[in-house]
């Protein structure tokens, strides 16, 4: 084996070492590391809003996830024509980088999407917690199976990529008035809004964020993992910063939920002609104010492409995925920053960010909080809770002999790290198999000891 590293940010935590006439660079090992990963593959079979079985034809976490990485690889792209030759050119990340970090996004997510994410949060409420985007952190680092002890062992700048919120559970959480422990038993309810997790990352990696900041300054660190009270005194407090590789990745992220999720919802029905009209009746302002930046259009002449013939549709969501790919510019979020990775944010101009603000509430109103929507998140919610229910009330009874292994292991250093591993298991399954697991335990007339799940 030789060792090739070009720099501080190819490092990664264990062996640095690569094979013999290696031809890839860092980030593209990064790459195959994680498309060939089991918890990338699983994302082909967890929500990502309307539920799986719906149809085959509506988004998953993994077809999100591939247009999150066709929107971050262009936003790239025109940041790279836009800032040549500029002093911000250098601190840009290179497409196999910039794919890696929108392909890992979302692999931390629970099933059942968001309902899953607040159900583990409820369930992990006195061991640290649960937060989707500190999970994804987690498994790259830490569980995944590609080493023994760090996980796909990524470079130090995928971590910082990944890392959305760079401050720990700890230090932003509120904590809700006590509810029924889920290891108590079954009789539970709770508000859904009183159990969302903090945007963090989870305490038990605090060791792998010094290990991707370290190559700051001091100052820098100390600022860039400051945070801000929440809006009242019962809501969490909020991390303050991201890194520019995180706003790519961040933006093409809501650039894709905020227009390929509408695309969906016009197809399913949920959202009309007429609920779009209504939507924007005295915001014709937004499309006017977008005029000139490679776009053209009015809320009528869109909803005539958007609500037509379904080849219409898709060259109209494909016409304002390009006017927010080619406005895209870059902002000095603080300039103290002694790193342009920290100091430069990649965003929208403000009125192209405010068209997509406007679609994206359409979507969230008609769609996200629709009452079918929401019974069907807190059924999923309900399998979850339950179902680690019973797998803390006797772990060496219900978990999977290597899982029990891990959990006797972990037990050892406290109760905190043996609900942990319950958590990783629990939050790495797909849909489908969390159902097939709760009806094997929990209905009867369901399940046989011949069952491979």
């Amino acid at each position: 084996m030789i060792q090739r590293i070009k720099n501080v940010w190819d490092e990664r935590r264990g062996s640095n070492d690569t094979r013999e006439e290696e031809i890839r660079s860092e980030a593209q090992r990064d790459l195959s590391r994680l498309i060939h990963s089991s918890p990338f593959r699983r994302l082909q079979s967890k929500t990502q809003v309307l539920g799986l079985g719906e149809s085959d034809f509506y988004r998953t976490r993994l077809t999100h996830s591939m247009e999150v990485a066709q929107i971050g690889s262009g936003l790239l792209a025109k940041l790279r024509i836009k800032y040549q030759g500029k002093e911000e050119e250098q601190f840009l990340p290179d497409i196999d980088l910039m794919q890696a970090v929108c392909l890992a996004h979302d692999i931390g997510h629970p099933p059942f999407g968001h309902g899953g994410e607040v159900a583990l949060n409820y369930c992990m409420q006195d061991y640290g917690g649960f937060e989707g985007n500190g999970q994804t952190l987690r498994i790259l680092s830490r569980l995944d199976k590609y080493t023994q002890e760090h996980g796909l062992d990524p470079t130090r700048r995928l971590l910082l990529g990944v890392l959305k919120y760079p401050v720990k559970y700890s230090d932003l959480v509120v904590k809700k008035a006590k509810v029924t422990s889920p290891e108590q038993g079954l009789n539970w309810l709770f508000k859904s809004s009183d159990f969302k997790p903090p945007k963090c990352y989870l305490d038990s990696e605090s060791d792998i964020v010094e290990f991707a900041l370290s190559p700051f300054s001091q100052d820098d660190r100390a600022q860039f993992t400051s945070f801000e009270n929440g809006e009242t005194d019962v809501d969490h407090k909020k991390a303050a910063y991201k890194a520019l590789d995180t706003t790519i990745m961040d933006l093409a992220d809501e650039i894709s939920y905020s227009l390929h999720d509408l695309e969906d919802a016009i197809s399913l029905g949920m959202v009309t002609r007429e609920m779009w009209m209504q939507h924007f009746c005295g915001h014709e302002n937004l499309f006017t104010n977008c005029h000139g930046i490679t776009f053209a259009g009015t809320s009528e002449s869109i909803a005539d492409s958007l609500f037509g013939e379904s080849y219409k549709r898709k060259e109209c969501i494909g016409m304002l995925v390009h006017l927010m790919i080619s406005s895209v510019k870059l902002k000095v979020k603080n300039a103290s920053f002694e790193s342009g990775m920290l100091k430069y944010n990649a965003v929208l101009p403000d009125a192209v960010e405010k068209l997509r603000l406007k679609i994206f509430k359409l979507v969230k109103e008609k769609v996200i909080k629709h009452e079918n929507v929401q019974l069907l998140e807190f059924k999923g919610q309900k399998l979850i809770v339950e179902l680690f229910s019973v797998l803390a009330s006797d772990p060496d009874r219900f978990l999977p002999a290597s899982t029990r292994e891990v959990y006797n292991r972990q037990i050892s250093s406290g109760k905190n790290a043996g609900m942990r591993v319950i958590c990783d298991y629990v939050s790495g399954m797909t849909d489908d198999y969390a159902t097939k697991l709760y009806e094997k335990i929990l209905v009867p007339r369901k399940g046989s000891i011949f069952d491979r799940l």
